[in-house]
């Protein structure tokens, strides 16, 4: 009858014990919930971790039983975002992002002379897809350029139908008569719209007159427009100083007007001179004068070092100056010896 009664007396402080020992509330995890959530629980109750929306469940148990110990067993369960496809390359623009991963969200931009064509931004959602489509980045197009007045089209072709695209040029040239103001091609800018167009403007010349000791050519109508062109000529003995041909420029006058210069008459009878590199006689090469702008170089002595050295002259305008240092003999004085005929110094 003793141990009867010890035995059902251990039976039930065991018991008492074992019934004690409940479980406390289960940690909290990033991202997960507990269903059912309570702040004790006996032991044999269930619970089961679940992952928010968005995230997904990575290694580790689920589903525990609230054992005998009143110690829930080591959890490793983690909940990781969902990650949505890779969307960091835009094609003329640029994609600002940290992670592609819920619940992130990316924006999107496109690049000088683009637009945007669809969102600005975009969210990763709890599928793990964006929200919306991604955008593209499209050229910025200009509709066709005006023709200025008085001008017409030199180049124009269109990169996108009717429509030309940025950077896109366009030029133009003017009527006959008419001068351009302006640079003549234009651009299609990053705003859709073109650069500044030139100004065709009607110019005139006056009549180019005629120079002194000589003649101007320019087409017989009643008046000169711009690039209508004149020529111009000397007489005989005149050298022209200047373009023979000339034209109107868009300012309203002549890009240039030249003049007629005269020749020069030599007061030396006799010497060897220096002619574009070769020794001349100067009566036999120049007998009927020098022409303007021509150059000569006299040779003279230099009596201390007993060498020679030349000096150039030059004809202008119908004068040159002799060298002061040349010397002209007499061809009775056959004894002196010329200077050309001295060494150089």
């Amino acid at each position: 009858m003793t141990s009867l009664g010890l035995i059902l007396l251990s039976s039930f402080l065991c018991h008492v014990v074992i019934a004690g020992r409940t479980c406390p509330k289960p940690d909290d995890l990033p991202f997960a919930v507990v269903v059912p959530l309570k702040s004790v629980y006996e032991p044999g109750e269930q619970i089961v971790y679940s992952c928010l929306p968005g995230y997904v469940s990575r290694g580790g148990m689920r589903r525990f039983i609230c054992p005998l110990s009143g110690m829930w067993p080591p959890n490793t369960l983690r909940c990781q975002p969902r990650v949505c496809p890779f969307a960091g390359i835009l094609e003329n623009g640029a994609v600002r992002y940290t992670t592609f991963e819920y619940p992130n969200t990316i924006s999107f931009a496109c690049n000088t002379g683009f637009y945007l064509n669809g969102t600005s931004s975009v969210k990763c959602t709890e599928e793990g897809k964006w929200s919306q489509a991604l955008p593209v980045c499209a050229p910025v197009k200009c509709p066709p350029p005006p023709v200025p007045k008085f001008a017409k089209l030199r180049v124009y072709e269109t990169s996108s139908g009717n429509n030309s695209i940025y950077r896109d040029t366009v030029g133009f040239e003017c009527l006959p008569n008419y001068a351009m103001f302006g640079n003549d091609t234009v651009t299609c800018t990053a705003h859709g719209n073109w650069t500044e167009l030139p100004e065709c403007r009607e110019v005139k010349c006056p009549f180019p007159s005629r120079p002194e000791n000589g003649f101007v050519n320019y087409p017989a109508k009643p008046a000169l427009y711009y690039k209508d062109k004149a020529t111009f000529g000397c007489h005989d003995t005149y050298v022209l100083d200047g373009l023979e041909e000339v034209e109107c420029s868009k300012l309203g006058n002549w890009s240039a007007l030249p003049s007629c210069k005269a020749s020069c008459k030599l007061s030396v009878k006799k010497a060897t001179v220096l002619y574009k590199g070769e020794r001349v006689k100067l009566q036999e090469q120049f007998k009927n004068g020098m022409l303007h702008g021509e150059k000569v170089s006299f040779f003279c002595k230099n009596k201390e070092k007993k060498c020679s050295y030349t000096e150039e002259a030059q004809c202008i305008d119908g004068t040159i100056e002799i060298p002061k240092c040349f010397k002209e003999h007499s061809s009775l004085a056959f004894w002196k010896t010329d200077a050309s005929d001295v060494k150089p110094c």
